[in-house]
């Protein structure tokens, strides 16, 4: 059984605060097949509730998550545009080692994003 597991967090660096209400989806991907394996909302400290993919569920492969930052901005009362700068953010990554901890973060504003693999 596969001891790693996979969380992410959201902060808005524009606010300097987390991202709290953010659909977060994850995908798997294997060729052109691109599987759902969860769905989430971060909560008031922009976390999910529980990693996204948990013990037991990863596997080396490729995976993206896909983050709804658009609804986000409009809901935290950033300034309107049409069409967002930044709306649906995909981050596609690779898990080599289904035994350790990924841990995927998102920095949002409303004209900037990054990311990196935390711990």
């Amino acid at each position: 059984m596969s001891e790693g597991y996979l969380t992410t967090h959201v902060l808005d660096t524009a606010k300097g605060c987390p991202a709290a209400g953010l659909r977060i989806t994850l995908f798997r991907l294997e060729g052109e097949t691109r599987t759902q394996l969860a769905q989430m909302v971060t909560n008031d400290d922009g976390r999910t509730d529980s990693p996204i993919l948990p013990k037991g569920q990863m596997n080396t492969g490729t995976y993206e998550l896909v983050f709804e930052a658009g609804a986000y901005l409009d809901a935290s009362g950033a300034p309107a545009e049409s069409p967002r700068f930044l709306d649906v953010v995909p981050i596609r990554f690779g898990i080599s080692d289904d035994q350790a901890h990924y841990h995927v973060p998102l920095l949002i504003s409303p004209f900037g994003m990054s990311t990196y693999r935390g711990s």
